[in-house]
């Protein structure tokens, strides 16, 4: 879909399927995977489960980064792979890395995402923001076009999953509240998994969760 952007610029999804662990559990998981940019160039936003099925979608395009959201598992299993395939380097927030050592404990990440960073892919630019909660290093990215794709901070139905090791409630609630809820409300806000939502529909339920978090 074009979603706004200049011609010949759009947002592709592709889903993959697989397994998420952490604290000795597993749990069947579908997982988002968001490519961005225009018939010569893309941004890969996760890399889950199937390298494959993400390297068919870009189609031979230049990758220009394969930018994790965060280190669980689900989110950069096939990242590995996937840069061998595409040849882009592996973008992840440092306080992520506990996370990424289990699954690559002889690898580093190629790029340390920060707050603020700048990205262009095709013409577009994207922002970074961290956005911790889920886990120390979830990092969100926004474009001025109004589009925000937000891992697993935020979901169409509230935020990310709180109360398993190296995640806490307040803290994302505090970066939901200050970082994307003060996005426009017309922000399409696509996600990690499930449905995409709109930052409109998402901020009337905030104290809500609160309560149901407490």
């Amino acid at each position: 879909m074009n979603a706004g952007y200049a011609p010949g610029f759009g947002i592709e999804l592709v889903q993959t399927d697989g397994i998420f662990a952490l604290d000795g559990g597993e749990w069947e998981v579908t997982n988002n995977i968001w490519l961005l940019g225009d018939d010569r160039q893309v941004l890969i936003i996760d890399a889950a489960h199937d390298a494959e099925a993400i390297a068919a979608a870009a189609n031979g395009r230049n990758v220009v980064g394969i930018l994790l959201t965060h280190g669980h598992n689900d989110h950069i299993n096939a990242a590995a792979e996937l840069q061998e395939i595409v040849d882009a380097p592996i973008m992840l927030h440092p306080n992520d890395r506990m996370l990424w050592d289990v699954v690559y404990p002889d690898r580093d990440p190629d790029v340390s995402l920060a707050d603020g960073d700048q990205l262009t892919v095709a013409g577009c630019d994207l922002s970074v923001m961290h956005t911790p909660g889920h886990s120390p290093g979830c990092v969100c990215v926004y474009d001025d076009t109004r589009h925000v794709f937000s891992g697993d901070t935020l979901f169409c139905g509230g935020p990310g999953a709180t109360g398993r090791s190296f995640s806490d409630f307040d803290t994302i609630i505090r970066s939901i509240r200050e970082r994307l809820l003060t996005l426009p409300p017309e922000t399409i806000v696509h996600t990690g998994h499930g449905e995409s939502t709109t930052i409109g529909a998402e901020a009337p339920a905030l104290e809500d969760w609160i309560k149901r978090g407490h």
